[in-house]
């Protein structure tokens, strides 16, 4: 099963976060230049995107504004890859982290989507 994964970084970043999601089995989608945080809701209806992973500071006005322009279930402000997962497994669909642009956190997150995806199918 491949999946989609938008990527959206204030500063226009996200590489690291794609190799993750690309290692891990998933398809990201690299939103290109700066200000792409605030694009993740539209390119994920676009694209038909299983998830969302938004970038900036303060890591939540991207993830805020798919909420508000798309009703998706959200998580921001996080920090650390464990984070990620845990709100996957919560069903969020759009996550927001500070600056934490790792393979990591794109492999970890994408494998948890994978397994809940595989638990509701």
């Amino acid at each position: 099963m491949t999946v989609k994964i938008v990527i959206g970084h204030r500063l226009g970043k996200g590489q690291a976060v794609a190799d993750g999601i690309r290692a891990a089995g998933g398809e990201p989608i690299l939103i290109p230049g700066p200000g792409a945080d605030m694009k993740v809701g539209d390119v994920m209806a676009a694209e038909g995107a299983a998830l969302g992973i938004s970038f900036c500071g303060s890591g939540g006005a991207g993830a805020v504004t798919a909420k508000a322009k798309y009703g998706h279930d959200i998580e921001f402000g996080m920090r650390s890859p464990q984070a990620g997962i845990t709100a996957v497994q919560q069903g969020k669909t759009v996550l927001g982290f500070g600056f934490l642009d790792s393979e990591e956190l794109g492999f970890k997150v994408t494998e948890a989507l994978l397994k809940k995806l595989g638990e509701s199918a």
